[in-house]
């Protein structure tokens, strides 16, 4: 299901979240720091941003904000606006927007094809045997 040679938003959507909250929750896991949770999540963002629409690559942003405020600079899930998070914000934003520009590019180099290609052209064919020679032969 691919629109554009893009995971159409239906899919991309779930698709994102889904790497934001692993992301998250791997960088969570792997170090206290929560600069390190910002990357990874930032890093998934990207990705999906190259894969999917831009709807569906603004609403992933949107879920990383609020994984990472609610989860990783609070503790109980509230959603908690403070400089970190704002920053956090404009890191994730950047991230939506180089993955865009970074997708349209690969589409378009993938549509700009060689004015010309090369015929290939098979080996021709030995002709068949008759049948009745090869009833014969038994």
């Amino acid at each position: 299901m691919r629109t554009e040679e893009r995971l159409a938003g239906g899919f991309g959507f779930p698709f994102g979240c889904v790497a934001v909250v692993a992301a998250a929750i791997a960088a969570k896991l792997a170090t206290a720091h929560p600069g390190c949770a910002v990357a990874g999540v930032a890093l998934a963002v990207c990705a999906v941003a190259v894969l999917t629409t831009p709807l569906a690559a603004a609403g992933v942003t949107a879920v990383g904000w609020a994984v990472l405020s609610g989860f990783v600079y609070a503790r109980s899930g509230t959603l908690v606006f403070t400089a970190a998070t704002g920053w956090a914000a404009a890191i994730l934003a950047g991230a939506a927007g180089f993955g865009l520009l970074a997708g349209a590019g690969k589409r378009a180099v993938r549509r700009v094809r060689p004015g010309f290609a090369e015929a290939v052209v098979p080996a021709p064919r030995r002709a068949a045997e008759s049948g009745h020679r090869r009833v014969a032969s038994l």
